[in-house]
């Protein structure tokens, strides 16, 4: 063979290689545009020329780009959360932000990263929480300017003008919307001026011959009610088995408000000893109403507080599968706990 041959064979061999080596990465850059395309330089979904985005305290990147992919908004959602972990290293920040038409999926998760790129402070007050927490919440939030939230809380209460001597069950649970900077005075008087006209509106439309003094009673009752049940379709219920012990002059003998009590010392769970042990809020030791409302009620509380139902039910206990079973008899109210109690033996099975 010929020296000519072996040399024309040695180029053959390198130049195909080669030539694989170049369609193979094409190909893979062509696959990584369109995963890139399909995720990160998408154009985000705009109804119009610019749609307002809300991110709640807690909101997190993983559910945002989760929910995204469930709507089919994006693909490869692993490659958004990627990015987020190695390019962005931050979390979402709560607001309302100002996506406009054309604006990728990157742009709106670089935007969301920085609190001061929101248009509005979205704060989430949620129904059944506490005065504590609200003031926690409002401490964390960066958007929201520190007037009076580190004061003693008496000293919080005159510098709001409520005439009050404690804070519970006066502000509104809702989802609100405040300019960026919005002071903390500004946002406590306008959910206590909210609680304050819900209340004043059900009190003045109360159902007739409630055992409360006055609609201060009203609202302590309605937190009661608000802690004892998640389900809307409850909240008369559990008004109109409270009401009438309170007419029975039966103790109201109710687990939230114990806990209330025991403060900070209450860990996740409650014992006979704390059942037994006197606060000013303990139900179990205690006659009638607690001396303050025990939470944040919501407008439905209210509502059910000023119209319970006309049922003869002074019991009522969970079912183990959601919801609770009202009974107007003690025999009636010992079977429900017994079934109660065997759907969570069979659960735990």
């Amino acid at each position: 063979m010929s020296s000519t041959n072996k040399n024309s064979k040695k180029k053959a061999t390198k130049v195909f290689p080669l030539k694989g080596f170049v369609v193979l990465f094409m190909g893979f850059v062509v696959m990584a545009s369109v995963i890139l395309w399909s995720s990160l330089f998408k154009a985000y979904p705009v109804e119009g020329e610019k749609q307002l985005l809300a991110i709640g305290t807690g909101d997190t990147y993983s559910g945002f780009i989760n929910r995204l992919a469930k709507e089919d908004k994006v693909s490869f959602p692993i490659i958004l959360k990627l990015y987020q972990k190695f390019i962005i290293h931050d979390s979402m920040k709560a607001g309302v932000y100002e996506v406009r038409q054309g604006m990728t999926i990157r742009q709106v998760m670089d935007m969301v990263a920085n609190s001061e790129n929101a248009q509005m402070n979205r704060i989430l007050v949620i129904e059944g929480t506490t005065f504590k927490q609200l003031i926690e919440l409002l401490k964390k939030d960066d958007l929201v300017t520190k007037e009076v939230l580190n004061l003693p809380q008496d000293q919080m209460l005159q510098a709001l003008n409520i005439p009050f001597n404690h804070p519970e069950g006066l502000f509104a649970p809702d989802t609100y919307f405040f300019a960026k900077g919005e002071t903390d005075k500004k946002i406590l008087t306008d959910l206590y001026n909210r609680q304050m006209k819900s209340l004043d509106a059900a009190w003045a439309n109360r159902a007739s011959d409630l055992p409360y003094k006055d609609k201060y009673e009203a609202l302590i009752m309605a937190s009661i009610v608000e802690k004892e049940t998640s389900l809307d379709r409850e909240l008369e219920q559990v008004a109109g088995v409270f009401v009438r012990r309170l007419k029975m002059g039966m103790r109201l003998q109710t687990d939230p408000t114990v806990i209330y009590g025991m403060g900070d010392n209450y860990k996740g769970n409650i014992t006979r000893t704390d059942l037994r042990t006197p606060t000013a809020y303990n139900t179990y030791t205690n006659s009638g109403l607690p001396p303050t409302p025990i939470a944040l009620p919501s407008q439905k509380a209210i509502e059910a507080a000023m119209h319970p139902d006309a049922s003869n039910n002074i019991y009522f206990v969970a079912t183990g599968n959601g919801g609770h079973k009202f009974t107007a008899s003690l025999d009636e109210h010992n079977r429900a706990v017994q079934d109660y109690l065997s759907v969570l033996k069979s659960k735990k099975e």
